[in-house]
């Protein structure tokens, strides 16, 4: 699905991450950890293509990023979910409605703009509900629930638009533990319900060690770890929070990924500037 040779990442001609090499396979539930600054949202969103391939080979899904089109970037976001810590949802909509925003890509606009669904639209949203345990939340405002049931309508938004991969940019950063927990366990039943592929940053290494089947530790702009949970102690731990990048290429590194966040983030989607108190079904 992904294939990083020898790959370097930059914003502009000045490159972040250096000679990656990386794959990742279907269904696997993938961990980045590493500090502040190193590069782990850079490498997520390089995944979408928000950041320039500077060398190397880098495909997703068989696209060349390196070369690919603004058509070909579309149909690669289209198979892509993304999932912010920020939760990035329509507050005065509801659950449903934010949730129904994942199918837009297959939902006419005339229909979407006046909410006018088809049962089956409807029964394929409430199984992602239910999945993410938000079933009895549906009618509800978004700005009425707590940071985690928010984070799990984002998931059931992801999930309504059918992705290859989920992508988790530090999903659990914001929620209290028992928040966390639910957050982390609603992504793995994803990820073994629907075999989709996740791949989430965490700052908390016990919920990298407990969720992902592999981990991926991001130093300095570069990968030095890539295995298993169990495998990750001593020297290895050592090379992923070892403090070897100065704090003005750090900063310099979260000043660009904050840009690149901003402006994904700021995206409308297209029924955002409609709001009906009522949902209609399309016979």
């Amino acid at each position: 699905m992904i294939s990083l040779q020898s790959v370097n990442l930059g914003y502009s001609k000045k490159p972040i991450l250096k000679d990656l090499t990386l794959r990742v396979g279907k269904g696997e539930f993938l961990g980045v950890i590493g500090l502040s600054g190193a590069g782990k949202s850079t490498l997520l969103m390089s995944i979408i293509g928000n950041i320039r391939v500077l060398q190397g080979s880098y495909q997703v899904f068989g696209y060349e990023l390196d070369s690919i089109s603004k058509m070909q970037i579309r149909q690669l976001r289209s198979q892509i979910g993304f999932i912010f810590q920020g939760y990035n949802l329509v507050d005065r909509l509801s659950v449903l409605n934010n949730v129904m925003s994942g199918m837009l890509k297959d939902i006419p606009l005339g229909r979407s703009m006046i909410k006018l669904y088809t049962r089956k639209e409807l029964e394929k949203a409430h199984e992602y509900m239910q999945i993410v345990g938000i079933d009895q939340l549906a009618m509800k405002r978004c700005d009425e629930l707590s940071g985690g049931q928010r984070q799990r309508v984002a998931i059931a938004r992801a999930l309504a638009q059918e992705p290859k991969i989920i992508l988790a940019d530090e999903p659990i950063a914001a929620l209290d533990p028992k928040s966390a927990i639910q957050v982390m366990d609603v992504l793995r039943k994803v990820n073994e319900t629907y075999g989709v592929t996740i791949i989430s940053n965490l700052h908390h290494l016990d919920f990298a060690r407990d969720y992902c089947s592999r981990i991926i530790g991001v130093a300095s702009g570069s990968i030095v770890y890539d295995g298993s949970a169990h495998a990750l102690k001593g020297r290895a731990l050592e090379a992923i929070y070892e403090n070897n990048s100065s704090t003005e290429s750090r900063l310099d590194m979260d000043s660009i990924v904050d840009k690149i966040h901003d402006a994904v983030q700021k995206t409308p989607l297209k029924a955002d500037d409609i709001e009906l108190n009522e949902l209609r079904v399309a016979a």
